[in-house]
């Protein structure tokens, strides 16, 4: 079984965790079929959504699942470090799959939420300017600006 692959094994049972497979490199992680529907959604459109987004799209899959449920499923698979939780100003929490080392990008006109990699060559704690001795533990960065798409129809109107 491996432990970066947390949907690999799942048993067919109606979500009690007893007996259900345990990732130890996530926390004791317990799979269950409603987590797997929500990390599911998740992955299969990596559109950062937010709890309420993945309700909705769950709910095509399994329509017995509650919000209650979604939510539940989100915080423990935050918790053991399967999804991001991304959070911009004061707007619901969104949700990211996205485990390597990136940033996001918050369009302003649209709201999209975007990954953005590093370069192939930078490292996530050589721009910052650390006391002595310090260590990242933790480390999020989020710009704010405008995507592509909206820019080219703030520049289509200009003229």
């Amino acid at each position: 079984m491996s432990h970066l692959n947390p949907t690999e094994a799942l048993r067919d049972s109606d979500g009690d965790q007893a007996g259900a497979p345990t990732y130890s490199g996530f926390g004791d992680f317990r799979m269950t079929r409603q987590r797997k529907v929500v990390y599911d959604v998740l992955m299969a459109e990596r559109d950062h959504p937010t709890a309420s987004e993945v309700f909705l799209r769950a709910k095509h899959v399994m329509p017995g699942i509650s919000l209650a449920t979604v939510y539940n499923c989100l915080e423990t698979m935050t918790h053991a470090g399967l999804v991001k939780q991304v959070n911009v100003d004061r707007e619901a929490s969104r949700y990211c799959p996205n485990l390597r080392p990136h940033a996001h990008f918050y369009c302003s006109e649209c709201q999209e939420i975007s990954d953005v990699d590093l370069h192939l060559s930078a490292s996530t704690a050589t721009p910052w300017s650390l006391p002595e001795g310090a260590k990242i533990d933790h480390l999020e960065v989020s710009m704010k600006g405008v995507c592509p798409d909206c820019q080219a129809r703030v520049l289509e109107k200009s003229r």
